[in-house]
């Protein structure tokens, strides 16, 4: 499809109208070129959208159901430029541009010949082969016998905090479920590392490693612009990022702690809503974001009150974002019990601090991996379900929330805790 558009004088208003004008003559005309060349046992009509947009000043834009195709479907348009290229270069010289002459040799028989379609010296095929091609009965039994596309394919994910954790298991989960895949932190080491991995679920091109700073709007709209360039728009953002403060109290200031925490773990997710809902709205298509509070939200306790009530001011936002959002975006979250295994909030310090405060046994020569199972171990036998709570569990819930199944479901908090009595709604 061709967009006439001249940027020197015409404005972005202007090219989105004529996108939407040529869209729909597009699709006008495909339904014709379909009902004309059809017979009686030819396949369904397929997807009218056009695979391939060329704008004047912007480029060539392809379009599949993953960037493979897309790409695959552009290098094709890109391979018949060149081969219309070579044929007008081969040509005879003539006086001037004019058609090729008639009958054309690619035509059977003469009266063939005005089928053919020409420009100097390219004969393009007659429409009616073009579409006996492109409705083959063996290509259609082909398309026939694919397997069913996956539950997030044609989904494209920004994960912020996916260097770790639960973002971590989400990026992998939903790479495996076929989404493209953002992985975005502000550690970039480890959001490359996850992405290392989750590309051997999916595929090179189903993804890419970001930076993200919650503290900056520039960044996080950075990461976001990035995602658009590469993939062409985002329709799922899910933030699993926060930070849960171990201050020094004879060298920190509590006001300073507090403030921080707040501006990160509340802010940060209003900054990162805010820019995302920019971009949702202009796609103007169905989109879901998903944050991350805590069963500290609702659990009052000492020690940590920076943390909890930034997660509680989390709960609020959701419901908040929900209500202005909707109905294009739906806006949920999940309240998890705490998560030790994986979790970049658990150093080793902060491990044997917890066992302290519980009086749980522990030698300083164990491995942190063990010291974490203690811990993990206690905070299980607090809950109905006596299981620790790991990521995979939170990412099971979070790709629910971001996927069709929840179609219906915005506003909500939901608890991945174990059944903590603590935490039951009142």
């Amino acid at each position: 499809m061709f967009v006439p558009w001249n940027p020197d004088g015409e404005d972005i208003a202007r090219l989105q109208q004529r996108i939407g004008e040529q869209i729909a003559r597009y699709r006008e005309e495909y339904v014709t070129y379909y009902t004309v060349c059809a017979n009686a046992d030819s396949p369904a009509l397929r997807d009218s959208n056009p695979s391939v947009v060329v704008i004047p000043a912007l480029g060539v834009f392809g379009f599949g159901k993953d960037k493979r195709e897309a790409r695959i479907t552009t290098e094709f348009f890109l391979n018949a430029l060149h081969v219309m290229a070579g044929a007008t270069a081969l040509e005879e010289r003539q006086a001037g541009p004019g058609p090729a002459a008639f009958p054309v040799p690619q035509a059977r028989r003469p009266e063939q010949a005005k089928e053919f379609k020409s420009f100097h010296n390219y004969v393009a095929l007659p429409r009616t082969e073009a579409f006996r091609i492109e409705y083959w009965a063996l290509e259609e039994a082909k398309l026939q016998r694919m397997p069913a596309e996956r539950e997030f394919s044609r989904k494209i994910v920004v994960v912020v905090g996916g260097g770790s954790g639960i973002g971590r298991e989400v990026a992998l989960l939903l790479a495996q479920r076929g989404a493209h895949v953002v992985v975005a932190d502000q550690n970039r080491a480890n959001a490359e590392v996850t992405w290392a991995d989750a590309r051997t679920l999916s595929s090179p091109e189903m993804g890419m490693a970001a930076s993200v700073d919650l503290s900056s709007r520039e960044s996080i709209a950075a990461a976001l612009r990035a995602t658009i360039l590469a993939f062409g728009g985002v329709d799922v953002v899910i933030n699993t990022a926060a930070i849960y403060p171990t201050p020094d109290p004879a060298t920190a200031s509590a006001e300073a702690v507090w403030t921080n925490t707040l501006h990160i773990n509340v802010t940060g997710n209003y900054l990162l809503a805010d820019e995302a809902a920019r971009v949702l709205k202009a796609q103007n298509l169905p989109a879901a974001m998903v944050f991350t509070s805590s069963a500290n939200a609702v659990v009052p306790k000492s020690g940590s009150e920076a943390y909890d009530v930034s997660k509680a001011a989390v709960n609020h936002l959701i419901r908040e974002l929900a209500i202005g959002l909707g109905p294009l975006v739906r806006v949920n979250g999940i309240a998890p019990a705490t998560v030790i295994a994986g979790s970049s909030m658990f150093p080793r310090d902060r491990v044997i601090v917890a066992l302290q405060k519980y009086s749980i046994a522990f030698s300083d020569e164990e491995p942190t991996d063990a010291l974490r199972t203690k811990l993990a171990e206690f905070y299980a036998r607090r809950t109905i379900t006596r299981r620790p709570i790991l990521p995979q569990d939170c990412a099971n819930a979070i790709c629910w929330l971001a996927g069709d199944a929840s179609a219906k479901t915005t506003g909500h908090v939901i608890p991945v805790d174990g059944g903590l009595p603590e935490a039951f709604l009142r």
